[in-house]
């Protein structure tokens, strides 16, 4: 399948002139393949097959296809990190990571990740790794021992399932993430991946209706990565469907459904005092669907406000966070329909949780898109969109632009409405309301 997209993207201005397209990215190269072919049989009855599993990996590594067949269920009751290179993987059977939880809880026994004090049981580098899971393989997290053991309070050491991080040149499709504990796809310093046919599903069936027990379990995150591609992604969960984090650039995400959730996120942004940026970015054709009383939010950017702010969640280790910087630039969202989530298009520059220094945001946001938006929001507080921006950098180059939503479920779609401040002026078009242009 041909990778090479191109973007349009729109500079917000009076006369509302289009940008040149703009080509970027290019096709992972795939791997070098030789005659070297590893098939590995799982133990079975709960006996750890990591280590026939880096055995395989070491023996077809540089050129060589790997091989996990159909109906084959594999215990993951250790870490493991390989490091690829040419390498294919038919991944036709099932990884499960162990459902024990004390062990997992134990920091020796994951991989530190540094943003938001996580852990990873399972991560891959390398380069050139093509992944096919034929619609049948993938990853099940196990994640409803977490859930049903923390409900809606997550611990530390709480792993996650499918990391990629320190690789380049990688093909993942037809492949699916089931029961993750926290995020279920997170790429980290990434360039040139494709993820294609992807499908995620994090459910917690002990759950009573409209508890939230699997939060901080995204769909798909990306940090520090360039040239990445998402496409025909189904998620089912508590979170961000999709979460663009810091230092990402060149993003292609194209035909997604969100169950459930905070919808299409970029950030958050910022949380630490380092360049937070992300630029040149595309997500199209989405549909945000409610799963019951739980969707947040349908296309957002946060941002964290712009002094160093005491926060006591696991996730910022009990630190004070917030003060980064950076620009949010040249991203557009195109062809959304909204199903019963509490928002349409949404900025908020306020992460952090502290009014004392609400529109401190060191980050700068202009050149945003918001194009056809259709459906309806369950507005909370009589708005479809909302921008909140900041008294630093006040953003600029806002555009809604065929945003009509309607306020409930059998209400006439109409013009955005709502709110906008700390914009420059003339900053925002295409909205009503309280200091909209």
């Amino acid at each position: 399948m041909q990778l090479l997209y191109a973007i349009l993207f729109l500079v917000v201005s009076s006369t509302a002139t289009l940008l040149p397209r703009h080509e970027f990215g290019r096709d992972p190269v795939l791997p070098r393949r030789t005659s070297k072919t590893c098939t590995v049989q799982a133990l079975g009855y709960r006996q750890d097959d990591v280590p026939n599993i880096l055995k395989a990996f070491a023996e077809c590594n540089n050129g060589g296809k790997i091989i996990f067949p159909e109906g084959q269920n594999y215990w993951i009751a250790q870490r493991l990190n390989p490091f690829l290179h040419d390498v294919t993987i038919e991944w036709r059977g099932v990884w499960s990571l162990s459902d024990n939880l004390t062990y997992w809880r134990n920091p020796n026994n994951t991989y530190p990740i540094f943003f938001q004090n996580h852990h990873a049981a399972l991560a891959i580098s390398g380069d050139h790794i093509h992944i096919h899971g034929y619609d049948t393989g993938g990853v099940l997290g196990n994640g409803n021992a977490w859930y049903n053991a923390e409900q809606a309070v997550t611990q530390p050491v709480r792993p996650m399932n499918f990391v990629w991080w320190n690789a380049t040149e990688v093909i993942v499709e037809h492949f699916q993430v089931i029961d993750p504990p926290l995020w279920s796809i997170n790429l980290m310093n990434i360039t040139n991946a494709w993820f294609h046919d992807i499908y995620v599903n994090a459910t917690a069936i002990n759950a009573p209706y409209d508890a939230i027990w699997v939060q901080n379990t995204d769909g798909f995150d990306a940090l520090d990565c360039e040239n990445g591609k998402l496409t025909n992604f189904v998620y089912v969960g508590g979170d961000d469907c999709v979460a663009i984090k810091p230092r990402s650039y060149n993003t292609y995400i194209q035909n997604v459904t969100c169950h459930g959730g905070n919808g299409i996120a970029i950030g958050s942004l910022g949380q630490y005092q380092e360049d937070s940026s992300v630029i040149n970015a595309v997500v199209e054709d989405v549909n945000i669907l409610i799963r019951n009383t739980d969707m947040h939010n349908s296309a957002y950017i946060k941002t964290w406000m712009g002094a160093s702010i005491p926060q006591s969640s696991y996730n910022s280790a009990g630190l004070p966070n917030g003060g980064g910087w950076g620009a949010v630039q040249n991203l557009r969202f195109q062809n959304f329909f909204v199903q019963g989530a509490a928002m349409g298009p949404y900025i908020t520059q306020d992460n952090g949780d502290n009014a004392s220094f609400v529109g401190t945001s060191k980050m700068e946001i202009s050149n945003i898109a918001f194009v056809n938006f259709t459906g309806y929001p369950l507005a909370k507080e009589n708005q479809t969109a909302s921008v909140s921006c900041s008294l630093v950098h006040p953003c600029f180059n806002i555009a809604l632009q065929n945003v009509t939503l309607a306020p409930a479920a059998n209400a006439a779609e109409v013009e955005a409405f709502g709110t906008c401040e700390f914009t420059a002026k003339g900053g925002v078009t295409g909205m009503l309301g309280n200091g909209c242009s």
